[in-house]
């Protein structure tokens, strides 16, 4: 009988996360570049019918299967519904904002995560970390500035994204232990790369992918597949409130590849709304922390 794997190893899922980070920043950069001349949708399409099969040969190698009836569980499906809204927001919002932006706004995810736990799992979270929580939104509408001249209404797909992943990750906290990151991996691609048939299909776009166009979707599908291992296994592995401040990590890897490969240079109130996001986050992994620890001692 194949193991399930272990989910209280802080310092691998802190690993784990810290190498997520990284790969999914340039997976960023290689689907911003494809998203300059390829259709969101056949973008989806290929990363999701790349990806999965990778994830499929990874759980026949455990010994595992993907078409079984754990593939129907409730919480299985939820992940899958998130893992579809996020992949299609995200790339779309790629195509059209800067990466440091989306970057920035995609901080606000841990928070969103604390708050998403306690409204659906009823975790307790006290007045400082909602005041936490209201002020890294704060942060989020310093970077987006609606009703300015600067507000691009594209990056509301970020928002969007956000929301599909805090679905997608909830849900994985209620994913049976003995469904292996293999299986869950290959379930979540397998439903992208229906999303994007569907978007193709409604759309009627597609396009002759160059050779060029071909090598940075590889580059993608390396980048993202490593990284989307590596998220999967992490949440799975080591504690949430260990495990997930480590996401900021992205910010640095994202924002340094926009300034050094696509010339971003992030203004003044973007990098205090990034700089509001993480400072906030922090503070309510570190106030969850200590809560922990006083519990345990109590």
């Amino acid at each position: 009988m194949a193991r399930s794997e272990p989910r209280s190893d802080n310092l691998t899922g802190i690993l784990l996360m810290l190498a997520a980070m990284a790969l999914f920043a340039v997976e960023d950069l290689f689907l911003k570049l494809a998203a300059t001349g390829l259709p969101v949708g056949q973008i989806v399409l290929i990363s999701g019918a790349l990806g999965a099969p990778v994830f499929w040969v990874m759980a026949r190698r455990q010994g595992r299967g993907i078409w079984v009836k754990e593939a129907l569980h409730p919480a299985v499906i939820a992940r899958n519904a998130g893992e579809m809204i996020a992949a299609a927001s995200y790339v779309a919002a790629l195509a059209a904002v800067p990466l440091g932006t989306v970057a920035a706004v995609l901080q606000a995810l841990p928070l969103a995560v604390t708050m998403g736990a306690a409204l659906v799992f009823a975790e307790r979270v006290g007045w400082r970390r909602w005041t936490a929580i209201l002020a890294g939104f704060a942060g989020v509408l310093l970077v987006i500035r609606p009703g300015s001249d600067g507000f691009r209404v594209e990056t509301l797909l970020v928002l969007i994204s956000v929301a599909g992943i805090v679905l997608r990750d909830l849900a994985a906290r209620a994913i049976p232990a003995s469904v292996t990151t293999a299986q869950v991996s290959a379930w979540g691609l397998l439903s992208v790369t229906l999303l994007g048939i569907g978007m193709m299909l409604a759309s009627g776009q597609a396009k002759a992918v160059s050779g060029p166009e071909t090598i940075i979707l590889l580059g993608a599908v390396v980048f993202g597949t490593a990284g989307y291992w590596a998220v999967t296994a992490a949440t799975r592995t080591g504690e949430v409130a260990v495990v997930a401040p480590f996401r900021y990590s992205r910010l640095v890897f994202s924002m340094s590849l926009g300034v050094v490969f696509l010339a971003e240079r992030p203004d003044g109130p973007t990098l205090a709304g990034a700089g509001l996001i993480v400072a906030s986050g922090l503070y309510a992994f570190a106030r969850e922390r200590r809560l922990k620890r006083a519990s345990l001692v109590a």
